[in-house]
């Protein structure tokens, strides 16, 4: 039978070209809110004895989590073969330990949680800190797969004369992979520190890279604020207007716009999370480990 692709919200562009990647249907899900606030789902297209696939990004998780829950317990209690969670965007990675005394260790009570509810896992650049693997926090098959090589192709095709720019020293490990994957030269920013509230970022060899498209490059855009002032930096100092891409797209509040508004002359994200910014599309990518899991025998996790 051919595995159901269960989304939980209209509009997933992903849906139907990842269903027809992997052979797969589109389910008819109905989730709505009652009048106090609770949440109804009901499946519309039956998942007995099928493979369910839950397509959902975790961005701004706290209107979609639970939802995603009753979905995954839903299948289950209807008899899917199995339920796996399709999550472009992974949320919760971020606090990995406990800072200061009360804290909660969030990115490990997510997976526990997930790991109950679901029988595997497949994700795009999860932003792991003190982590290496994905396993170290899930217990279930989960995998991790990396959009540099899809944002190396995009550069290579839509920038001339590009200059990957890392904008500080910790960029320097992402930012050296997606340029190898692009055949492009890179330079990672340096902030020359001249007191406590005094420091100057420097381009090295800056009149080399004076006739370069610089290209911000970076995993996640939040915020957006190292990307706003390093794009500052860069037309202060002659370059041309940088282009942005990134992995995930968040953009809070107004971000998306300011960093427009900085001088950025065009900002390139994946469609892991779905925004006007979208130019990187992960459906091969993702396709692919969907696959490779629906091809192993995994046992059901209730």
């Amino acid at each position: 039978m051919r595995p159901l692709i269960v989304t939980l919200r209209e509009g997933e562009t992903l849906a139907k070209p990842l269903a027809e990647a992997v052979g797969g249907e589109v389910a008819c899900v109905e989730v709505r809110r009652f009048p106090d606030g609770e949440t109804y789902l009901g499946y519309d297209t039956a998942p007995s004895g099928r493979s369910v696939l839950l397509l959902c990004s975790l961005d701004r998780p706290a209107d979609k989590f639970l939802p995603l829950m009753f979905a995954a317990d839903t299948a289950h209690d209807l008899g899917a073969a199995s339920v796996g969670l399709v999550s472009p965007y992974l949320a919760y990675m971020r606090q990995d330990r406990r800072f200061r005394p009360g804290e909660a260790v969030t990115s490990t009570y997510f997976a526990r949680i997930l790991s109950g509810h679901v029988d595997w896992l497949v994700t795009v650049d999860p932003h792991l800190h003190r982590h290496s693997l994905l396993s170290e926090l899930y217990d279930m098959p989960a995998v991790a797969l990396h959009a540099a090589p899809l944002i190396a192709e995009w550069i290579r095709q839509s920038v001339e004369r590009p200059l990957l720019v890392g904008p500080d020293e910790e960029s320097e490990q992402w930012v050296a992979a997606v340029a190898r994957e692009a055949r492009a030269p890179h330079v990672v920013l340096r902030k020359i520190r001249r007191g406590d509230r005094d420091a100057e970022i420097s381009v090295p060899d800056i009149d080399e890279w004076r006739e370069c498209t610089p290209v911000l490059v970076d995993d996640i855009v939040s915020t957006a604020r190292t990307m706003i002032e390093t794009v500052r930096h860069l037309l202060r100092v002659g370059m041309r207007p940088p282009v942005c891409a990134a992995v995930h797209g968040l953009f809070a509040g107004n971000a998306y716009q300011e960093l427009l508004q900085a001088g950025a002359a065009r900002v390139a994200t994946s469609n892991t999370v779905a925004h006007a910014s979208n130019a990187i599309d992960v459906t091969g990518l993702l396709a692919r480990a969907v696959r490779g899991m629906l091809a192993k025998t995994l046992p059901r996790r209730r």
